[in-house]
This record gives structure tokens, C-alpha cells and sequence, in this order.
């Protein structure tokens, strides 16, 4: 055969090899220890978690495709917002004013303050990676305080145990990561204080539902920064900050990867009766609702469940699995890999070295491109 046919016929190979058998996408890609993380527990605590509703079942209809998990799914998010109770929109005001800002080694710290509720105002942290290493669009990151009295201080670094400064370490990974102030330390002095503010303005809507809409807010604010991807968009947060992020995982779209890290999954783990979550009407042997329905909302994006039990004050762990199980087959049906999981490192209340390793290795393998 002539050279030129030769040349010709690679030529239509290598193309034919291009079209038909493409390449798998980062996106396509998960943590190598995936498995590890859905393997159930050898024995699960014995724990009361409370009412679970079946979520593959419509009426007695059982639900066995994407169409009808969207229509359940639906039914699923109205009822948890008329729960929750009415929040005004949001503000289309997303300037940020700078109260100051500081250099820092391979990232940059500004504190900010924006329009959070219509006429009420918020600060944060904004911090930016200067790495060299980290070029063009960069992942964005909703980093949500515990419960402390250092709140966004303590995420952004300034403040408070390393394992806790989530929002400073991810920026030196390579997000853009805005850290805001829980609305029970913003303009108030004790947390009962602030729900009685709130609920002066608010007397129909539960204190779990500001901490979605202010999470929101923060998630309009950091896509409104230059150089945030926003088809890569994170959330991570301790303690509080778990369960806001299992709030915001489950009811705002944009968020692509999300690491609850001891917020206590099912709703008699923890106190999330209190009156600035979700009051007592949880305690009633009757309520419909729990929280794997809001791990089954987040489906099918990456979800992650931190938790230490046996240790000491652990919210989650092998009793939160059960939750989990449950949401599995509803991942399931995008045909993808069910990118959610638990893991239970047993060291109490806490994030361990190797479990921070987990979290940015779970969030930059989900935000990838």
C-alpha cells in the first residue's frame, strides 16, 4: 500500500478512535476509596431515629425511574419548604464592601460585608488562592462555622483549633471560599436572642430555614467574585455548619460536592429541636419527616457524611447509616456511580488530620473539570 494510503488510513483511525470512544471527563472520576464509605457498618448502634418514609414509593406506586423520582422528588421539596415556613426573595444586590483584607502565604483574607436579608447585612470572609499553581477559573467553596463565639474567625483561620479552619486550608488547596457569619452571632448578644430578632420578622418560618436562605445568599455572593467557576461550586461545614450544609446541599442545585462533618444526620441525634433549628414539632411521635429524605434531594451530587462515633460528643457515625442506605437507590437511578457515603473515623467530635484529607480530597474530586 502507497505510504500516502497508509498515512491516510491512521489518519481515519485515530479520528474514528476520537469520536467513538471519548475519554472519561475528571467529572466521570471518584475518590478510590468510594466503596469504603458505603460499606455498611458490622453492627449499627441501636438508635431511635425516628419516622422513615419509604422514598421510592408514590402512594403504593413504587417509583423505578428518574420521571418518577422527579415527580416524588417535587412532592418531596414542597412539603420541607412549607415545613420550614416562607422567607422573602432574596436581594438582587450581591456588592460587597471591604472592611479589610490581609495577605497571607499562597492566599489573600477579605473581610466582607454584603446585603443578606432585604435591609439587613452580613459579614464574611472572601479568600482567594495565590498559588501560582492554581490558574483560570477556580472552584468556588461555602465554608459554615461550628458553634463558637469565634464563628467566622475560627473558619477563615484567624482563630481557634487548625482542624477547624476549614475555609483557610481549603483556599490554600485552590478554592475561592467565602466563610459568612451564622445569623444567631450577627448583631445579637446570646443565641436566644437572635431567634426572638428573627422571629419578630419572621413569625411563620423555622430559625433551620434563615440558615438555608443566609447559606443561599452566600452561594449568590461568592459567583458574583471574578474568577469563581460556577458550574463548580462546594459547601462544607462542622457541627452547625454540618447541618447547614445539609440544607443547602439538598435544596440548592449549584452545589456540586458537599462534606457534612458531624452535624448529627438523623433528626434525634442531635438538638435539632432547638428552637433555632427546627423546633419541637420534631419531637411528636407522628412528624413525617426525616433527613434521609434531604440526602435523596441532593441526588445525584456528591455527598459525604463525616461523623465519629464512638467517640467522645459524636453526633454521627454507624448510626447515621440507615439515613444513608436509604438514599442510595435513589442515586442509583442516574445510572452513575451513587456519590454519597459515610465515614465514621471514631474520634469523637472532631476532624482528624486524616479526615481533613478526606474532605478535600472528596471536594476537589467532585469540583474538577
Amino acid at each position: 500500500m502507497p505510504l500516502r494510503s497508509c498515512l491516510a488510513l491512521l489518519l481515519a483511525s485515530c479520528l474514528w478512535l476520537t469520536c467513538d470512544e471519548p475519554i472519561a471527563s475528571a467529572q466521570d472520576r471518584d475518590v478510590a476509596w468510594l466503596a469504603e464509605v458505603q460499606r455498611p457498618p458490622v453492627k449499627p448502634p441501636a438508635f431511635d431515629l425516628g419516622k422513615m418514609q419509604p422514598l421510592l414509593l408514590d402512594g403504593d406506586q413504587k417509583i423505578v425511574d428518574l420521571a418518577g423520582w422527579q415527580k416524588k422528588r417535587t412532592q418531596l421539596r414542597s412539603e420541607w419548604m412549607k415545613f420550614l415556613g416562607p422567607m422573602p426573595d432574596a436581594p438582587a444586590n450581591n456588592e460587597t464592601t471591604l472592611i479589610k483584607d490581609v495577605s497571607l502565604p499562597d492566599c489573600t483574607r477579605h473581610l466582607i460585608r454584603y446585603e443578606c436579608e432585604p435591609g439587613l447585612f452580613v459579614e464574611a470572609y472572601l479568600l482567594r488562592p495565590t498559588d501560582p499553581r492554581f490558574t483560570g477559573l477556580r472552584p468556588g467553596l461555602v465554608a459554615l462555622h461550628q458553634t463558637t463565639n469565634a464563628t467566622i474567625d475560627e473558619a477563615a483561620g484567624i482563630s481557634g483549633p487548625d482542624s477547624l479552619q476549614l475555609g483557610l486550608k481549603l483556599a490554600r488547596r485552590g478554592f475561592v471560599v467565602i466563610c459568612p457569619r451564622c445569623f444567631l452571632w450577627q448583631n445579637t448578644t446570646s443565641l436566644q436572642m437572635a431567634v426572638k430578632q428573627f422571629h419578630e420578622r419572621h413569625p411563620r418560618t423555622l430559625g433551620m430555614h434563615k440558615m438555608l436562605y443566609d447559606a443561599r445568599r452566600a452561594v449568590d455572593i461568592l459567583l458574583a467574585q471574578p474568577g469563581v467557576d460556577p458550574q463548580r461550586i462546594a459547601a462544607v461545614g462542622h457541627s452547625l455548619g454540618a447541618k447547614e450544609v445539609l440544607y443547602l446541599a439538598a435544596f440548592d442545585e449549584r452545589i456540586k460536592a458537599a462534606v457534612a462533618s458531624e452535624g448529627g444526620l438523623a433528626l434525634r441525634s442531635t438538638n435539632w429541636d432547638a428552637p433555632w433549628y427546627l423546633g419541637p414539632t420534631l419531637r411528636e411521635a407522628d412528624f413525617p419527616r426525616n433527613h434521609h429524605e434531604l440526602v435523596a434531594l441532593t441526588a445525584p451530587r456528591a455527598l459525604l457524611i463525616l461523623g465519629g462515633e464512638s467517640g467522645a460528643g459524636a453526633a454521627d457515625g454507624d448510626r447515621s447509616w440507615p439515613l444513608i442506605e436509604a438514599a442510595i437507590p435513589v442515586y442509583s437511578l442516574s445510572g452513575k456511580p451513587a456519590r454519597v457515603g459515610l465515614l465514621n473515623h471514631h474520634q469523637g467530635h472532631s476532624i482528624s488530620p486524616e479526615s481533613f484529607e478526606r474532605i478535600a480530597e472528596w471536594l476537589e474530586a467532585y469540583t474538577s473539570k
